[in-house]
């Protein structure tokens, strides 16, 4: 299992365990058990699934987890698959079966991954218009999905209460209304003292799910 998908799965688990009062622990090492296992792709996906059927005070953290275990393929299985593995008619079908799975963390953490590589800071400006080009005419689909974190870029510089009374005014048709607080959150302060994070979870109104996520890219981005 990738060391780094480890670490931001146990962080956002603890985290969210804190919140929710939940003992993580057991479920956290049935995860690493099916993330780090031998089975395919797809097989890895069930077994992911059946862990949260069996575990429902976890429910809200299912898709993302789903994101963290197709970054855990791209960072450790591929490597034992063939060369142009992603490339082939297989992963294709495996992207056409789960297209409707995860959330747009997923493109987060891929961008978190290209700022390691290059050695930059994460911005969220560079993220809106370098990495996911929503100026571009050819992506007009991820300038509608992110139109909203578009539309308030301004409140990486505002305070968190500011923060948490846009994400309650956004249409409940917003494609990222339930990740808007944790990743402007995140890219407000990506390195939050004690005191800032407890600001950050008093603000939220779904507190478990929103510092979980939170937690998730610290760690995540602390590779």
């Amino acid at each position: 299992m990738d060391a780094g998908v480890k670490k931001a799965m146990l962080a956002a688990l603890r985290q969210y365990a804190a919140v929710s009062r939940e003992d993580s622990k057991p479920f956290f090492d049935k995860l690493v058990e099916v993330f780090g296992g031998d089975g395919d792709y797809l097989e890895k996906v069930e077994a992911m699934d059946t862990l949260f059927d069996d575990n429902p005070a976890y429910e809200s953290l299912r898709e993302i987890f789903f994101d963290l275990l197709l970054i855990n393929f791209f960072n450790e299985d591929v490597r034992k698959l063939e060369e142009d593995y992603l490339e082939s008619s297989e992963w294709e079908a495996i992207e056409e079966k789960t297209l409707d799975r995860g959330t747009e963390l997923l493109n987060l953490m891929l961008y978190l991954k290209e700022c390691e590589d290059e050695d930059i800071e994460p911005e969220l400006g560079d993220f809106l218009k370098e990495f996911l080009l929503v100026d571009e005419d050819e992506f007009q689909d991820e300038h509608r999905i992110y139109e909203d974190v578009i539309t308030n870029q301004i409140l990486v510089d505002s305070d968190l209460k500011e923060v948490a009374r846009v994400v309650k005014e956004l249409p409940e048709d917003s494609e990222l209304k339930e990740l808007f607080y944790p990743m402007m959150g995140f890219f407000r302060d990506q390195s939050p003292d004690n005191e800032e994070f407890e600001d950050f979870v008093k603000y939220s109104t779904n507190a478990d799910f929103d510092s979980a996520v939170y937690s998730l890219l610290i760690s995540y981005n602390q590779r």
